[in-house]
């Protein structure tokens, strides 16, 4: 929820941590001496197991709510406070400090290693889209506009804040833990409304989509053209993930069969269409989307069996990833644990 706090282009930038946060953050977290924990919460899909949460740190929490201390993991040192405060007396605090100050290249070093395991790469291609590789020419072709991404809930929403790189705060919308599928669209909405000028995107999946659409029509009615782009893979894609990953590929109720044109939705609203399913026309239909001065619903074809790693599964320790393994134009997932 905080991307962008901090500039994704910062060398000291690690990534997301959590179930699809990147190998690095998620070991430094692991290894870590102190962790300052502010305004977050320890959910289950950071912690992982949490008899093995980064077992050998001090931990601070600052929170302004004191029931969120001590609630999932115990700190040594609690802070309830409001956040901006409390860091203005820390800062305050450090540059004040003759504490003798460590050497940390060591520690650099170490997260350098676990950046070259490269654990968001991923097997491009040149038959299909790749989920990641649209979401990063989304971010190439938009990164020097006024950009507010928000986003539904599924895949497509870790895919985004793997590969969209955010640089400021405030830039990303969604709905976090409490997994609303049906967000982005209505956010968007609002998001356009209050910056109207703004390039407003809302990263969608062909299931979450589905559930708050008739809201292109609120788009249409008050002008505001917010882009609506669809990474389609015909599936409910974490829930299939999770089927196959974890529970020894048995699909439930996680295709969908019967999904609409959504060019013809979009027609059918007064919105303007797209559709790519070729790698080669993607540049210019993401710049037709994003020069069209209407709502614009983009059907994005991709790769239908693709995972989002690393993953951390159910009950395993917040370092115990699964990563993908690359093997020419496809991607295996062997479920081998790196721990």
């Amino acid at each position: 929820m905080g991307l962008g706090a901090f500039p994704a282009s910062d060398k000291q930038w690690l990534g997301m941590v959590g179930m699809h946060g990147s190998f690095e953050s998620n070991n430094a977290m692991h290894d870590c001496d102190v962790m300052l924990c502010v305004g977050a919460r320890f959910d289950d899909r950071v912690t992982g197991r949490l008899d093995a949460f980064s077992p050998r740190s001090k931990k601070i929490h600052i929170d302004i709510d004191p029931s969120s201390i001590n609630k999932n993991v115990r700190v040594d040192i609690p802070v309830v406070a409001d956040c901006g405060k409390a860091l203005d007396a820390l800062v305050i605090g450090w540059k004040k400090s003759s504490a003798a100050k460590h050497d940390i290249k060591p520690w650099w070093k170490q997260i350098e290693e676990w950046r070259a395991r490269k654990g968001f790469a991923y097997p491009n291609s040149k038959k299909l889209i790749k989920p990641q590789y649209a979401i990063e020419r989304l971010y190439e072709l938009t990164k020097d506009r006024d950009t507010y991404i928000t986003t539904e809930v599924g895949q497509h929403q870790m895919w985004a804040a793997q590969f969209y790189h955010f640089q400021e705060p405030n830039r990303w919308m969604t709905s976090g833990g409490l997994g609303t599928m049906g967000y982005g669209l209505p956010a968007a909405i609002g998001v356009q409304a209050a910056h109207p000028n703004a390039l407003v995107i809302d990263i969608a999946g062909d299931a979450s989509v589905q559930m708050t659409m008739q809201e292109m029509s609120c788009a249409i009615q008050h002008d505001l053209p917010v882009k609506i782009f669809i990474l389609n893979n015909e599936w409910m894609g974490m829930v299939r993930q999770w089927q196959q990953l974890l529970h020894g590929e048995r699909y439930s109720h996680s295709y969908s069969d019967a999904l609409p044109d959504f060019v013809k939705l979009a027609e059918a609203y007064g919105c303007h269409g797209i559709r790519c399913e070729d790698p080669a026309n993607l540049d210019a239909a993401i710049m037709e989307m994003i020069e069209t001065p209407k709502p614009v619903l983009f059907d994005c074809r991709v790769e239908k069996a693709e995972n989002c790693f690393p993953m951390i599964p159910s009950g395993a320790a917040h370092n115990e990833m699964i990563l993908g393994k690359i093997t020419g134009d496809e991607i295996s997932e062997a479920g081998k644990m790196l721990v």
